[in-house]
């Protein structure tokens, strides 16, 4: 029997370099400050720098900071991995062989049943993480609203549809859409938060500009967009 699905929320990209751990470090600070015992996970970390000769994985370091833990960052992500590359990939040359498995009791392992799973993947909803194991897998595998974040960039409609219908085929719930501002200009024309709001039937959350790296600045600045998503986690 699978392990009863904890309160949480999956969060995923259309792509590499969304945004993604800026929003997902945004969200475990804003539910610090609400009380909430927030659990952040990001099972498995590609393009880890290696200091004092251990691998440290950069963006579950910035999930550890925001969330105020006192963890090793083995807890957050059990599998640090130095290549940058795709999980799967990275993995293989490593000579680690990962699996669902392995992947979901990463998640789960070390929580409380009042605690609230924060989970960052790596790359998009349909970026392999292991031998036959997309995000996708690992959402459905943990039974979590899913948030998706797409860069507010030319091209972001036709992959922000693409991706809600992989979640939505999959059963899962789209908690929201998270529009990234990555780059500090663009067409003035454009307007891809009303034309997704329209083809989605739902508004979008919009940022302002931010560079998609985790800086602390960066997702610090993400708090007021995020709050009120934060509040009905």
């Amino acid at each position: 029997m699978s392990p009863p699905c904890p309160r949480g929320l999956f969060v995923t990209g259309t792509d590499t370099g969304v945004g993604k751990t800026q929003v997902a470090t945004a969200l475990a600070s804003l539910m610090r400050d609400r009380g909430l015992m927030v659990q952040p996970r990001k099972p498995v970390e590609s393009g880890c720098r290696r200091i004092d000769g251990r691998l440290v994985p950069a963006d579950a370091l910035s999930l550890r900071t925001a969330a105020g833990l006192d963890v090793p960052l083995e807890t957050i992500c059990p599998y640090a991995l130095e290549p940058a590359l795709s999980p799967e990939r990275a993995a293989a040359l490593a000579g680690l062989t990962l699996g669902l498995d392995e992947l979901a009791n990463g998640c789960r392992g070390g929580l409380g049943a009042a605690d609230f799973l924060l989970v960052e993947g790596a790359g998009g909803f349909y970026s392999p993480l292991a031998p036959g194991v997309l995000n996708a897998d690992l959402a459905a595998a943990l039974g979590l609203p899913v948030l998706l974040v797409a860069a507010d960039r030319l091209g972001t409609i036709g992959h922000t549809l693409l991706t809600v219908e992989a979640i939505e085929r999959r059963g899962l719930e789209l908690a929201a859409v998270v529009l990234n501002r990555i780059r500090p200009a663009g067409d003035p024309g454009m307007d891809n938060a009303a034309d997704l709001s329209r083809w989605l039937g739902r508004s979008v959350i919009v940022s302002g500009y931010q560079a998609p790296t985790a800086t602390t600045d960066g997702w610090r600045a993400l708090r007021p967009v995020l709050a009120a998503l934060a509040a009905r986690l």
